[in-house]
């Protein structure tokens, strides 16, 4: 097994010991009242604004956004810590995760091959699978609440594993093209009154259908 090289980072502690202190009897009110559903909208909130840093952003700006995102797995592990049920740390968090990536790369990690990343794609899977077991379909995992567009990238991908096929694809040379496509379609639907984002989710349920009975899931 490859070794991994563990280095302190005492600013990552500073900041978890900082999330605590916040929460803790004498600190700040908000923070104490805070429960996991009532974050959700940060989470969502400071998940978009990192992707508006990544695509059009400064360095500082993703050096902030990744802070709140990181902000936000910290402060719902020290709610875990104090409530009841749960009671696990950000340290249970990271010993979960470091499992999980040693596990899903056994070509680095143990004496599997992958060369290529279609290899190691169907490596993640094969290890996913082992992992989750109560999962029949291929659909299974995939949060229906994502946004129609990234959802129906996510389906169409599984559907081809299945072996079902999506409706004919457009021609598009580049991104440009295609977002200009995009935004006519959803200025169409505009026009005429209708939800282009319910209209995608409508036949993404339709294409679930289709996948579920290839699978054999559905009659």
């Amino acid at each position: 097994m490859t070794d991994i090289v563990v280095t302190a980072h005492p600013k990552l502690d500073e900041l978890i010991a900082t999330a605590e202190f916040l929460r803790a009897p004498g600190g700040c009110a908000w923070d104490a009242e805070q429960t996991h559903e009532s974050l959700v909208q940060y989470l969502v909130e400071e998940s978009y604004e990192l992707v508006e840093a990544i695509e059009t952003g400064t360095r500082d700006d993703l050096l902030e956004e990744l802070g709140d995102v990181l902000y936000q797995v910290i402060f719902h592990s020290d709610l875990a810590a104090h409530t009841p049920g749960e009671e696990f740390t950000i340290e249970d968090v990271a010993a979960h995760m470091t499992a999980k990536m040693v596990g899903r790369h056994p070509h680095v990690f143990g004496a599997e091959v992958a060369g290529t990343a279609d290899e190691v794609v169907a490596l993640w899977d094969k290890r996913k699978a082992v992992e989750k077991p109560h999962r029949t379909s291929v659909l299974d995992g995939i949060p229906q609440g994502m946004p129609a567009l990234a959802l129906a990238d996510k389906v169409i991908g599984r559907a081809a594993k299945v072996g079902v096929a999506p409706p004919p694809a457009i021609e598009v040379e580049d991104e440009q093209e295609l977002g200009g496509l995009l935004l006519g379609i959803v200025a169409a639907a505009k026009e005429q009154g209708l939800d282009a984002e319910r209209a995608l989710r409508s036949a993404l349920r339709d294409l679930q259908k289709q996948i579920r009975f290839a699978e054999g899931s559905e009659p």
